[in-house]
């Protein structure tokens, strides 16, 4: 697209076209990573959250995994943050979609503080033998979203939303490494200076470290 209107006199560059097609809610067609994939042999738990009033901070824990456009491709993007506050506690990269860079998010989190649920999808990263057994021995009780019900984990996907329209849209990574640099100052910036409607315009490191734990 970038070429075809640079052949007809428009002098715009890569990263204004993509701005325009995703303002025009346009994209190209081509297969998409697929993220948090089932496993057929891995345990599944149920949901736990149906009705269950969030009201501190530590109560619950959820994580998921999104993706991030590069130029030349694509990384992973796994988070873990904490429901009643909306902070961040960890996250981390991955040009693959095994289940190393969950485990390392997961035990930052961990090294903060231990919920008592942790919620997640049924992806394989999450149901694997490896994930399961690390909450277990820290005495977490699991819980998991139902499949097709993305509003099971809507405060995770809220915060994809804000990642990729406050920042990765905007910024247009080139590299992996430039991804990880840019998300990081938008994690801190996301944690200790946005304020949320939702806590009383509190920012969520505000309501997560004044909160009783």
């Amino acid at each position: 697209m970038t070429a075809w209107l640079r052949s007809q006199g428009d002098a715009v560059n890569h990263k204004r076209v993509a701005r325009l097609l995703r303002t025009m809610e346009l994209e190209t067609v081509y297969p998409t990573p697929r993220l948090s994939e089932p496993h057929p042999a891995h345990r599944v738990y149920p949901y736990l959250l149906r009705g269950v009033p969030i009201t501190r901070v530590n109560q619950v824990w959820s994580t998921d995994i999104t993706y991030i456009r590069l130029h030349g491709g694509f990384v992973s993007l796994v988070a873990v943050m904490d429901w009643f506050s909306r902070y961040v506690l960890s996250w981390a990269v991955s040009i693959t979609m095994d289940v190393g860079f969950c485990l390392e998010a997961l035990e930052q989190a961990l090294a903060v503080a231990r919920p008592d649920i942790f919620n997640s999808d049924q992806g394989a990263q999450f149901t694997s033998v490896d994930f399961t057994e690390r909450l277990t021995a820290a005495r977490i009780q699991m819980s998991m979203d139902g499949r097709g019900r993305a509003l099971d984990n809507v405060f995770v996907e809220r915060l994809w939303r804000t990642v990729k329209y406050e920042e990765v849209y905007l910024k247009d990574y080139e590299t992996p490494r430039e991804a990880m640099q840019g998300l990081a100052q938008f994690f801190v910036r996301y944690n200790e200076w946005r304020q949320h409607q939702a806590l009383g315009y509190r920012t969520p490191a505000s309501v997560y470290f004044n909160s009783s734990i």
